[in-house]
């Protein structure tokens, strides 16, 4: 490999011009593409096979007009007044004008919805009143029965009386007519009253029935209020739009054609805001936090390398390498679904390592010079030694981002595809472009005092290996210092940020806060809930098991309302909007979807036979950040493993690659720990912009696993191999480890501050995404360059002696010889350059 570089190197640096306009060219073909052929980027996430999605899908089989998603925007006044009838008018005009889009089933009335349930809860009121009123007259009527029942005995004793008497003076054969005619008389009165009775108990089931209806109905009213759309002040109103199809499979243009016609809506003392499913506003591949980033980055070159020519060099490649890996990456949005994060990753890393691995080549090529080097030998050199180590440190890289598609999350897999692709451009572009500028520029890339003194450069000598007391503080300090910034990443929370999370002057963030104060932080985060009820039951026994289902579900201390939604034909299917005490990202919110997903929250009721199943975007969000916890462990043995097999075969030693990967462990924990501290429980939150702390980003894990992976092999090649190569050439096992140090800090130093501050450049933006990533990469870099593979690696390695760079000699034989530095090709120049010489 070190030969081909050469070669590569030497043929750039030849044909200088045509390799930089080879890449020009490049580029500007892909700035074309994707012009020519780019699509929309999204914000959604959307996974296979999640419970939730098979939920939505049940119920858009079961139930089409329940199957379509929902968004939501908040109309408020401005003087904090109750609309007015304009305003409302206004209102009704905008839901027309919302309505006409293709993609947009209905939109609700906020009023007439508060004006249908005051209607209902008047009805209800009336029906009671009459029933009441109905009740009093039966119960006078059931007062005159008994009373004429009473007269009925009376007489009825009277004429018993008279017939005795008739009988016993002998004139009751004259009497009789009389006699029976009076006895029809009360018979046919008692028949009448008990006829009058019957009535009465029929009017009395009736009275019941409608009593028990009435209940029913006041019970499904008090369910329903608990979804309320107005606020009690009359200020505040939602406006819930319907979609024919389910939110994911809503375009990101559309919604952002919706945000924007609510925000432009022009009504009169109406704010109208997008909630967070509609303010579709993505981030910026670039702002002018990125560009303080790389303009700290430019000031760490110039420091470096002393001219601007030089400074200027990594720049102008890392900028040409992410404009044709970014540009031609977002050229396929227009046919894969690419979300807002992948080009902003892959635009961080192509900066980052475009930077660095230019850096690498030309500072060996620049001490090459002062060597007293020829130029175009002093290029291929540098290909071929730095460039090799740099093939293989990016190809590490790769391959740590390339392993996220064992994930099985197609998002994710498609972030570390297109991340893999800009860093391995930043590979090519670093030993073919760097090669033909480096030749282009000439010893420009030189000071005018180190081009003056060529060949008198003579590099400081180490001698004296580390102290022991030394090595003992230093690794004491660094693991004391990672362990503490370990200690949050125990409480860490996976989850997506909710709208609270965005900029305070968004859209989303003060509809949000709007919602949460006038109706509860539950209504921005509203659960589907899918009732399996049994078979069989008529109209009036599902609304039963409805009130029961939603008297029981308000019975959970992290539920504020369960809504009655829906019923299918057959009464077999209850819908339900449940409204949870707190927000979507909170950590009682994710439990509540947990207690669905485990059943039995029903056990112990009349209605212990109902199945309940959980859909809805919150329920989704929690499925996923789910998902995403199991696939972290297997990804994360699965970098670690890669890890120790390639520095074993790189270092050839057992003991060095496992501490350099118990290192980079604790370098990740330490920079998850720092994510945690600030996003999740909000320290320093003002300084970085936090608005409110939350859930860390569902697959941050995963990716900084891969990057800084990738990074870290990076910074041990450049550090640890210089070791290996004075071990390899005789010195002492512990003055090898300080030599190795020394020839390759310096650099290490440059990258990593030049790396990080490419991250940090994205810690300032809006997003907390891409904030959090930003995070979490420049202070996973500076802690695993400076901490770990500048001091702590170094010192254990002190402290292990010769048990550092001991291989059993079975596997020393059988793992290939891998020259990372291009030792051999150095030490093939220096012997024909000897040879020549004699």
């Amino acid at each position: 490999m070190a030969k081909l570089l050469y070669r590569l190197g030497l043929l750039s640096a030849r044909r200088a011009k045509t390799v930089v306009a080879a890449w020009f060219v490049l580029l500007a073909l892909a700035v074309s593409s994707f012009l020519a052929f780019g699509g929309q980027l999204t914000d959604q996430i959307s996974l296979p096979d999640l419970e939730t999605t098979k939920v939505a899908d049940r119920l858009a089989d079961e139930m089409p007009d329940s199957g379509g998603g929902n968004a939501s925007a908040l109309l408020r006044t401005q003087d904090g007044e109750p609309f007015t009838q304009e305003q409302k008018d206004e209102i009704a005009s905008l839901m027309e004008e919302l309505e006409s889009d293709e993609a947009i089933s209905s939109v609700t009335d906020p009023f007439a919805t508060q004006s249908e349930l005051e209607d209902a809860r008047s009805d209800i009121t009336d029906g009671q009143d009459e029933l009441d009123a109905g009740r009093e007259e039966l119960e006078s009527s059931r007062e005159e029965i008994e009373a004429g029942f009473d007269q009925l005995e009376q007489g009825q004793e009277q004429l018993d009386q008279a017939i005795a008497q008739a009988r016993e003076q002998g004139i009751y054969e004259a009497a009789a007519p009389q006699f029976e005619a009076q006895q029809a008389e009360i018979d046919a009165n008692r028949e009448a009253l008990e006829d009058g009775q019957e009535e009465l108990s029929s009017g009395e089931d009736e009275l019941s029935e409608a009593q028990t209806e009435l209940e029913r109905g006041e019970a499904l009213l008090e369910l329903s209020s608990g979804a309320q759309v107005l606020s009690d002040e009359g200020d505040v109103a939602v406006l819930m739009i319907n979609f024919d199809e389910p939110m994911e499979s809503v375009g990101t243009e559309e919604l952002a054609s919706i945000s924007e016609e609510l925000s432009n809506a022009d009504i009169d003392g109406v704010d109208a805001l997008p909630g967070g499913d509609l303010d579709m506003e993505l981030p910026h591949l670039f702002s002018v936090a990125e560009l303080i980033g790389l303009m700290i980055a430019a000031a760490v070159l110039l420091i470096m390398l002393g001219t601007l020519i030089g400074a200027g060099l990594p720049l102008l490649n890392a900028l040409v390498g992410v404009g044709v890996g970014v540009a031609g990456a977002m050229a396929l949005s227009g046919v894969v679904e690419m979300m807002s994060m992948t080009p902003i990753l892959g635009l961080m890393l192509g900066l980052a390592v475009g930077i660095d691995y230019c850096l690498f080549i030309i500072h060996r090529h620049r001490r090459q010079l002062k060597d007293g080097m020829a130029l175009h030998d002093s290029i291929a050199l540098a290909t071929g030694t730095a460039g090799n180590a740099v093939v293989f440190a990016g190809a590490t890289v790769v391959i740590a981002l390339l392993a996220l598609n064992v994930t099985g999350l197609p998002f994710l897999a498609l972030m570390g595809t297109v991340a893999a692709a800009c860093v391995a451009i930043a590979v090519l572009i670093a030993v073919t472009m760097t090669p033909a500028m480096l030749s282009i520029v000439g010893h420009k890339i030189l000071r005018g005092k180190e081009r003056r003194h060529m060949g008198d450069f003579r590099a400081k000598q180490v001698t004296e290996p580390m102290g022991h007391g030394k090595a003992v503080v230093i690794a004491a300090l660094a693991l004391l210092g990672l362990g503490v910034l370990s200690i949050p990443t125990f409480d860490l929370r996976l989850g997506l940020p909710d709208a609270s999370s965005n900029a305070e002057d968004s859209a989303s963030y003060q509809a949000y806060h709007a919602t949460e104060e006038a109706f509860g932080a539950g209504v921005n985060g509203p659960l589907l809930v899918l009732a399996d009820m049994p078979e069989g039951l008529d109209d009036a026994a599902a609304q039963d098991y409805q009130v029961e289902i939603g008297n029981e579900l308000l019975a959970n201390e992290s539920i504020a309302a369960a809504v009655p939604a829906a019923l299918n034909d057959d009464n077999t299917l209850g819908v339900f909007q449940v409204i949870p005490e707190d927000g979507p990202a909170a950590e009682s919110t994710e439990e509540l979807v947990h207690e669905f997903r485990a059943g039995g929250m029903l056990d112990g009721t009349e209605a212990a036979d109902v199945e309940l199943s959980v859909a809805g975007m919150t329920a989704a969000q929690v499925d996923m950040s789910d998902v995403i916890s199991e696939a972290l462990p297997f990804y994360l043995a699965l970098v670690i493993g890669l890890s120790l097999l390639l520095m074993i075969m790189v270092f050839r030693s057992i003991l060095l690659p496992v501490i350099a990967t118990l290192g980079f462990i604790g370098s990740f924990a330490a920079a998850v720990g720092i994510v945690v501290a600030v996003f999740q429980w909000g320290w320093f939150a003002d300084l970085v912009g936090v608005t409110e702390p939350g859930p860390i980003v569902t697959f941050l894990p995963v990716l900084m696993v891969g990057i800084l992976f990738g990074l870290a092999m990076d910074y041990q090649l450049f550090t640890a191999s210089g070791m290996r190569e004075a071990y390899a050439h005789g010195s002492a096992p512990r003055l090898a480890v300080r030599q190795g140090l020394h020839a390759g800090r310096s650099v290490v130093t440059a990258a990593a501050l030049i790396m990080s501050s490419v991250f940090a450049g994205f810690i300032f933006t809006d997003d907390p995404m891409v904030a959090s990533m930003g995070l979490g990469l420049a202070v996973g870099v500076l802690l695993d360059a400076f901490v770990v593979r500048l001091l702590l690696v170094p010192a254990l390695l002190h402290l292990a002696g010769p048990a550092a760079w001991w291989l059993p000699k079975w596997m020393d034989r059988i793992i290939p010889d891998v020259d990372v530095e291009g030792a051999k090709l150095e030490r093939k120049m220096v012997d024909d350059s000897a040879g020549r010489d004699t």
